[in-house]
């Protein structure tokens, strides 16, 4: 397989990360001591494993980005480099904290001096170089960004709960406690035998097992209904045929090699890594039949952690994060415009950008959460915080709604999601911002279905992840950027508020 290659720069935090990894790489991935006493009990009906002990799995930083408001736009570049930087740290930490099991276990205090105090002295200077930024270009920076700089060791089986770290102006929703939850029970912190950590067994679930109709979040409702603008608009960009992989993002850590610290697959634009411009992406090739529709799509790879080494299983994002395994491409990848329950959408602004989901959510807490995940046959039953186990002949499903209200100003914010939001449950937008056509992103799987029996998992299939996230399912995320050209765009409008389906 191939990827998206330019020369690139990297923060010097990722760099540092680039030499623990090579230290730490085993069985095509980062190596995990398994040092978890474990026993089993029964919790909701369902077998789960919970850690006897109080380990540290994994580490739990403050979402620095999140809180990222009123940042002028001279000071965007340099804030979201910080910010990538500021990734790059937990990485290292992360990476450090799992390949010192032996002295945690001889030391109770050597998680929080050798870990944990060091990283947040080095996150204090990175918070103050993002204030002192903010400052120099005439904005204020927030002062109380400084109570970020610490974090905590998470033990095993310990979610953080749901209270709107993430706020980013989107609806909480209420929990995502589809399946029986991640926090509920313990997880048995082995490595399945592949040397990485995450997923196990706790993170999946029979699909015959979930509620129908039963998630629990207003975030990612469907925006369109029997009312309002009912017509669609569908572009095929095909799955990823050209093999364009690579761990930037565009979006978040724009001008940042590995600003993802995990794979991505790409539809649509094929100029599409971290150093691209907006004249790139308007001059680029791309994958969609439709050749005004050079938007770009991107979401985490799939792996199946097979023992399959991959094109990137040494590379930093790939192998030496703990992402390993064979990249599973979708058999479909279905891409949907849709209209508002409430009257008719506007056209989307070229190069608007918008993220759905978060990739943090393990930490981070589910209030923007929004991929679910499902069987086909079984799409009544979605579930968040679970990876599907389906039956003989079903696919699984990954699908996501984004954000269908706007601004009405800006292609981006400071936090990467004020800009938009969702509809509430009745299918209004905020105050003061206007509908626009919803994409829904619909990603269909052939995968073998994962053997879960004992508390352990065989053969499991998982989404790429940050390296602390452990491939929790609650992770998954979506991407777009529109690069659709003005009478395309119009189309998609017209379409959508004149109730037709078109192509």
């Amino acid at each position: 397989m191939g990827r998206n290659t330019r020369k690139r720069r990297m923060p010097l935090a990722a760099k540092a990360v680039a030499g623990v990894a090579a230290l730490a790489l085993g069985g095509g991935g980062l190596v995990w001591a398994n040092f978890y006493a474990s026993a089993h009990e029964e919790h909701g009906g369902h077998n789960r494993t919970r850690s006897a002990g109080a380990w540290v799995a994994t580490i739990d930083c403050p979402d620095v980005g999140q809180r990222m408001r009123d940042v002028p736009d001279r000071a965007r570049g340099e804030v979201d480099g910080e910010l990538a930087t500021l990734d790059s740290q937990i990485t290292d930490a992360y990476q450090r904290l799992a390949t010192t099991r032996r002295a945690q276990a001889g030391d109770p205090r050597f998680v929080d001096n050798a870990i944990l105090g060091p990283l947040r002295d080095r996150r204090k200077v990175i918070i103050d170089r993002i204030q002192l930024e903010i400052n120099r270009v005439g904005g204020r920076a927030d002062d109380t960004l400084d109570d970020l700089a610490g974090c905590q060791g998470r033990p095993a089986g310990q979610q953080q709960g749901g209270d709107g770290q993430g706020d980013g102006g989107q609806d909480d929703g209420g929990g995502q406690n589809d399946g029986g939850g991640q926090g509920g029970g313990g997880q048995n912190q082995d490595d399945n035998g592949n040397g990485v950590a995450g997923p196990v067994a706790d993170d999946f679930i029979d699909i015959n097992d979930v509620r129908p109709n039963s998630r629990n979040s207003r975030n990612g409702l469907a925006a369109d209904g029997d009312g309002g603008s009912t017509g669609t608009f569908t572009t095929d960009c095909g799955v990823n045929e050209n093999n364009l992989f690579n761990s930037d993002n565009l979006i978040a850590a724009p001008g940042v090699d590995n600003g993802a610290h995990h794979t991505h697959d790409y539809v649509g634009n094929q100029d599409n890594n971290a150093f691209s411009s907006d004249d790139d992406l308007a001059n680029a090739d791309t994958s969609c039949r439709n050749q005004g529709d050079k938007s770009t799509y991107y979401w985490p790879v799939l792996r199946l952690q097979d023992g399959t080494q991959e094109f990137d299983a040494g590379d930093q994002g790939g192998g030496a994060e703990g992402n390993i395994g064979r990249i599973l491409k979708p058999a479909q990848a279905e891409l949907r415009f849709v209209g508002s329950r409430q009257g008719d959408v506007v056209a989307m602004p070229k190069f608007l950008r918008i993220i759905t989901g978060d990739a943090k959510s393990f930490t981070n807490g589910d209030a923007n959460a929004n991929s679910s995940w499902s069987c086909t046959g079984f799409e009544d039953r979605q579930v968040t915080d679970k990876y599907p186990l389906c039956p003989d002949g079903s696919q699984v499903v990954r699908t996501t709604n984004f954000q269908s209200c706007w601004d009405g100003r800006n292609i981006d914010s400071a936090n990467h999601r004020t800009h938009t939001a969702f509809v509430d449950e009745n299918g209004n937008c905020p105050d003061g911002f206007q509908a626009i056509p919803q994409l829904q992103v619909r990603l269909v799987y052939d995968i073998p279905t994962p053997v879960v029996e004992n508390g352990q998992v065989r053969n499991p299939y998982a989404v790429d992840s940050f390296p602390e996230q452990l491939h929790k399912p609650i992770t998954d995320h979506n991407d777009f950027i529109n690069v659709m050209d003005e009478n395309l765009m119009n189309k998609v409008v017209d379409c959508i508020n004149d109730g037709r389906d078109c192509t």
